[in-house]
């Protein structure tokens, strides 16, 4: 068997393959809540094979959210809609997992295709759930002067840092009650916890701002709460940006220092992306955030997710071969072949036993009339 399609256990949980779908946000939610485009969107890549499915950045509190249209997990009520895609998923021999966020100065930003035409009336607006508010930030600056789509920030002050421990917990709570296997908390891509971690966005002079001991306590504070009431028996995962990419930014040796005191925490693997702030950016081509993981699983001694256009199934498998990562992480390759996992399956010499059984049969039949 290669070593992509393998087996890997975290603490009680054994996922049938490496291969995992990241996060990717809808912003087709109302109120935070999932609803049927959520469940087709998730269950096919369950039935295409995938060993571990993570839902999009998920808002711990309403004021979290990336836009009015993501997931939420603030209140009770969301859990039972989560709860059926998580069925569903473990129904397929996948594992569920999902993204906890709080997206800080990134916060009420449009949705794309929601312009000013379509949210011109109030019955509009209602029609998809608009909402605008304050976003809240480590320092009062915004993410981009240059960009409207940003707003300056309110600076968070301890109440504020307390109640955002606070959503991190409670919405771990409610994912154990909607059946995942996995919680992953956001501290990348420019979001609120990254935000505290990168010299870019934190100018505080409080214990949360000033040297990277500083910066990063937000983030342990958060792990440590979230590992105290996630079960013991279930992973806990962290997403990094490993760099931001940027002069004067978070850097590959910070994240390696972070990465060895979230193990530290009960943090079974890093998920390591880069970048997310205005001032820097990083070209995509294939297996180009690989390095990010390389470096963190050898400089901190933790199992890391590699990302970054890994679609080509060889690469994916050499990457796991010679040690650079411990899983293969795909968004838009999912998107654009949901059974990714299964055809990387057989390209790598396997069966039709991972297909659902429903298609399994003709799956087979169309390989011996071809």
């Amino acid at each position: 068997m290669s070593k992509l399609m393998s087996p890997i256990t975290l603490r009680g949980l054994t996922l049938r393959n490496r291969t995992i779908v990241a996060p990717m946000c809808q912003y087709s939610a109302r109120d935070g809540f999932a609803n049927d485009w959520h469940m087709v969107h998730l269950g096919r890549f369950g039935m295409g094979g995938f060993g571990l499915v993570v839902f999009e950045a998920t808002g711990i509190l309403p004021e979290a959210r990336i836009s009015y249209g993501d997931l939420g997990l603030w209140k009770d009520e969301h859990v039972a809609p989560l709860a059926r895609i998580v069925a569903f998923l473990h129904s397929q021999g996948a594992a569920a997992g999902i993204q906890l966020a709080h997206a800080g100065r990134k916060a009420s930003t449009p949705v794309a295709w929601n312009g000013p035409a379509e949210l011109a009336s109030e019955e509009q607006r209602r029609a998809v759930g608009y909402e605008h508010w304050r976003p809240v930030a480590p320092s009062a600056e915004s993410h981009d002067p240059a960009n409207p789509d940003f707003q300056v920030p309110a600076a968070l002050d301890q109440d504020g840092i307390r109640r955002v421990i606070r959503g991190f917990v409670a919405a771990a709570q409610r994912a154990e009650q909607a059946g995942f296997d996995v919680v992953e908390i956001h501290a990348a891509h420019g979001y609120l916890l990254n935000q505290f971690l990168s010299p870019l966005a934190n100018h505080r002079t409080d214990e949360y701002g000033g040297s990277r001991e500083n910066r990063m306590r937000l983030v342990l504070e958060v792990t440590e709460a979230v590992r105290a009431v996630w079960p013991q028996e279930k992973p806990l995962l962290a997403r990094l940006s490993v760099s931001d990419n940027a002069e004067g930014g978070w850097s590959v040796e910070d994240s390696v220092v972070l990465a060895t005191e979230l193990k530290a925490r009960g943090v079974d693997a890093v998920d390591c992306s880069s970048g997310g702030f205005a001032q820097g950016r990083i070209r995509s081509a294939q297996n180009y955030q690989v390095p990010f993981a390389r470096a963190v699983k050898s400089g901190a001694g933790i199992p890391t997710v590699a990302v970054g256009v890994l679609g080509n199934v060889a690469a994916a498998e050499a990457i796991l071969e010679q040690g650079e990562a411990d899983f293969i992480a795909l968004a838009r390759g999912a998107l654009d072949d949901p059974n990714w996992a299964l055809h990387a399956n057989r390209e790598q010499g396997g069966d039709y036993t991972l297909w659902p059984v429903q298609s399994r049969r003709v799956a087979e039949y169309d390989r011996l009339t071809k």
